[in-house]
């Protein structure tokens, strides 16, 4: 490793590489083409900035082209390049699509020594000549298993075909998949596989915890978790729909939260990850847009909104936090044939999936015991069964008087009605009610005979 690098990487607070960063040093500094597979977290794109740098001259134009799958990955790569290349006087370009390629093209003209881009927009800039890669001496694509899938492929190995034949070649990725075993085949070169997933020592304690939740109340089940101090999550949607659904109902209830997704123009997408990341808004809904080498420092949680549907998936997904060795938590939603389908998913990983509780503003894997009221003691003299109340009986002075055998008080209605209690109908009696029609035929019968007699 280069002094100055040296210096650096202590200034940062590293005592020593990790486990990748040492173990593709020497093969990439040696013009080796190299496959690095080490968990998410583990320091990959330091791995291969430093050796990457240490082969390039300033002033001599484009020799370095790193390929990411997403914006923010692009930028936030291009970032963490850039502090490590101004100690050997390199400038590095950020070409990402949806910025402006005018902006673009003009950052160009002053020559970088690096370039970090995503595949389209890198592509197009090659094509329509405004990017040279006759000098380009390296060429890294970055989340390898997600790069070198479907149409992307095709865009990678195009890029790849317009630099020099002998360029280097350096592929990285926290998951193994099929293609990766056949990089030989598609490139044309021999990569050297370097998989350190087993010794890395990097990834905190992060549990995993399934909350069994409802469709429909997994937003009020979102903010029941603030309630949690110090709180924050990474919350992944499956459709975007579903996902600008959640944001309007929090906008609109003024809960702390902002949204994440790829139709958002890059400043808005810049804003949202960085109010995140800063603390500002405490939970940041996404899609998988955001699954794949964003770091977002001190993450306490990742809540899956909606289940991943593979197991690279929840790998990237869950590997947001837990970073350098933080602790993190894992939350995932859903009824109990979805948690199910997940603990089949993942049932030949090393992931202890659990069941998880909300109990009095925690979390907690003890389910809640439902209390009991104790039965009241009945008084003496009363039936346990029953409950009787006693209500203050007045005193009333009642004059009796016989009439014809039958006992008639005068009293007071009020007092009559208290001490008589209460009065039961008597069927037989009938309520008589005046038949007003008939009342009005007899008066229509007068008035005939009164209008007859008035004519005579």
């Amino acid at each position: 490793m280069l002094k100055q690098f040296e210096t650096h990487f202590k200034a940062l607070g590293y005592s020593e590489p990790t486990a990748i960063q040492d173990a593709v040093y020497g093969p990439m500094a040696g013009d080796h083409n190299v496959l690095g597979l080490a968990p998410t977290g583990s320091g990959k794109t330091v791995a291969f900035t430093l050796p990457a740098l240490a082969n390039l001259l300033p002033g001599d134009g484009i020799q370095l082209i790193v390929l990411e799958p997403s914006q923010e990955l692009a930028i936030q790569t291009s970032r963490v390049m850039r502090d490590w290349a101004k100690l050997l006087d390199l400038k590095v370009a950020a070409l990402t699509g949806g910025a402006n390629v005018k902006r673009q093209t003009e950052r160009l003209k002053k020559r970088p020594e690096i370039v970090v881009g995503t595949p389209g927009r890198v592509l197009n800039l090659v094509n329509d000549r405004k990017l040279k890669l006759h000098l380009v001496s390296m060429l890294i694509i970055d989340e390898a298993d997600d790069l070198l899938n479907g149409d992307t492929l095709a865009t990678v190995r195009e890029i790849a075909q317009a630099a020099p034949a002998d360029v280097q070649l350096g592929f990285f990725s926290a998951t193994d998949t099929p293609i990766l075993h056949e990089l030989d085949q598609w490139f044309g070169q021999t990569v050297e596989r370097i998989d350190v997933r087993e010794q890395d020592q990097t990834q905190g304690k992060v549990r995993h915890g399934m909350l069994q939740v409802g469709m429909g109340k997994r937003d009020q089940m979102l903010k029941r978790l603030l309630a949690i101090p110090n709180f924050r999550a990474l919350v992944f949607f499956k459709q975007t729909n579903a996902l600008q659904h959640t944001a309007t109902k929090f906008y609109h209830d003024h809960v702390s939260a902002t949204s994440l997704t790829s139709d958002l123009r890059q400043v808005q997408r810049e804003k949202a990850l960085q109010d995140f990341r800063l603390g500002r808004t405490r939970l940041l809904l996404t899609t998988d847009v955001a699954a794949r080498g964003l770091d977002i420092p001190k993450l306490p949680a990742v809540i899956n909104y909606d289940l991943p549907s593979g197991v690279n998936e929840y790998v990237h997904r869950v590997g947001r936090t837990g970073r350098m060795g933080e602790p993190g938590q894992v939350i995932s939603l859903g009824d109990d044939h979805d948690l199910r389908d997940l603990k089949k998913l993942l049932k030949e990983t090393d992931y202890d999936l659990v069941p998880l509780y909300f109990n009095g503003r925690k979390l907690t894997t003890e389910r809640p015991v439902a209390t009991v009221k104790p039965e009241e003691t009945p008084t003496p003299g009363t039936n346990a069964g029953t409950q009787t109340t006693s209500k203050p009986t007045a005193k009333v002075d009642i004059k009796s008087v016989t009439v014809k055998g039958q006992s008639k008080s005068t009293t007071k209605p009020a007092a009559k009605a208290q001490a008589a209690g209460p009065v039961t109908p008597n069927p037989s009696k009938k309520k008589k009610h005046k038949n007003r029609h008939s009342k009005n035929k007899g008066m229509r019968k007068k008035w005939r005979d009164r209008d007859a007699q008035q004519s005579e």
